[in-house]
């Protein structure tokens, strides 16, 4: 049996090794490092692929996040709704431009920021929400769309987790995530479900006027060489990572369905079993397994199982242990929090087995007879 690993990108990368050669060589020979072909190329096949109107790719996710809440205008002060289960860059950005982060609960089923919560923590002073889809499977954006427009909100999706998810609105009609809200934010972070070999990220958008600012906020605040009309950054896509994404996102939806088949596999194996429940997958939306992520009742030691599978070479992953409301960088700004029962229940009762496009049928069955060992204990 093949070692086991949360991600496995070398066998990944040798099933497309020639064709990454290639276009890495090409580049090399003709040595446009920046801006060169394959970045204007990626950035079509990727608006095609989301079915949005514009994407603007830049340096990485943090980087999406921070250029969209410039480009929006967003001012110090300026309260930012924003779930408090996440990874950290989603509140990061927040503090990074003095805005005030307003931590909201989840939903303990799905893990994502609930609407109900978000209403509640709406004030004067409100002026943008972050849901974030976490783990690969969508908020529930139809009602946070309705409440953003009934209150005048700007709408910010972190898609970091989620590219290639599809959300289905009562009406039937289905949007991949991050071509919902006003502007989508995504990592090309090589464990990503689209990842390159270095650090990349996207933003995208359907509003003609934002995307304008958007491009320009991502190069030094200028539409026009050595004519700067706002504060921005510098913050691009080099060409060997967009050439390495263009084929990835080729196979994108093979590398999903070999997610979503590996997260079938474990919850024919787990779902049965006592304490321990497998991830909700809401009916209006296809659930993309950046992680596979389980939620263990109280009566399970969590540690004790890490353990216990890391004994038998069976890597598996805690993410954020420490909620963001917890995080001691957010000591001395600004914040706001809501009840976040969920949010503490879930930061101490869950944990992620491996997932990634290579897992085998005699991997996964090694993985889930060690869990199950576990619990006969």
């Amino acid at each position: 049996m093949k070692k086991i690993q949360m991600v496995d990108l070398i066998s990944q990368y040798e099933k497309i090794k020639p064709e990454v050669k290639t276009a890495i060589d090409d580049i090399l020979d003709n040595a446009q490092f920046i801006n060169g072909p394959d970045v204007k190329s990626f950035q079509s096949e990727l608006e095609a692929y989301l079915g949005v109107k514009h994407v603007i790719p830049c340096a990485n996710g943090t980087d999406a996040l921070q250029i969209s809440m410039m480009a929006l205008g967003l001012k110090p002060g300026d309260e930012v709704i924003t779930p408090s289960y996440t990874y950290i860059a989603t509140t990061e950005v927040i503090g990074l431009l003095r805005l005030k982060p307003v931590f909201v609960d989840c939903e303990k089923d799905t893990f994502n920021i609930s609407p109900e919560a978000i209403e509640k923590a709406i004030t004067p002073n409100t002026k943008a929400i972050v849901p974030v889809h976490l783990y690969g499977q969508s908020c529930d954006m139809e009602a946070i769309m309705e409440i953003a427009k009934k209150h005048s909100l700007y709408v910010i999706e972190d898609n970091a987790q989620a590219i290639g998810s599809d959300y289905t609105f009562s009406n039937g009609e289905t949007v991949k995530t991050g071509g919902i809200g006003d502007i989508g934010c995504t990592s090309f972070f090589p464990s990503k479900n689209l990842g390159c070999y270095g650090d990349g990220g996207a933003i995208c958008t359907n509003n003609d006027e934002l995307a304008v600012k958007l491009q320009m906020v991502a190069n030094h605040g200028q539409s026009k060489r050595y004519y700067h009309d706002m504060v921005g950054c510098n913050s691009r896509l080099d060409t060997i990572q967009a050439a390495v994404l263009r084929i990835k996102l080729r196979k994108l939806n093979d590398y999903i369905d070999s997610r979503r088949k590996a997260a079938d596999f474990y919850d024919a194996s787990f779902g049965k079993l006592a304490h321990i429940h497998t991830p909700h997958r809401a009916d209006n939306t296809k659930h993309v397994f950046h992680q596979y992520t389980l939620q263990l009742d109280d009566v399970i030691n969590r540690d004790g199982l890490v353990e216990y599978l890391a004994s038998k070479n069976i890597p598996a992953m805690i993410y954020y242990p420490v909620p963001a409301h917890r995080q001691k960088m957010f000591a001395e700004l600004d914040t706001e929090c809501g009840d976040l029962t969920n949010t503490d229940w879930l930061t101490s009762r869950v944990f992620s087995l491996p997932m990634h496009t290579e897992l085998d049928e005699e991997q996964l069955n090694y993985i889930c007879n060690a869990v199950k060992s576990y619990l006969e204990l």
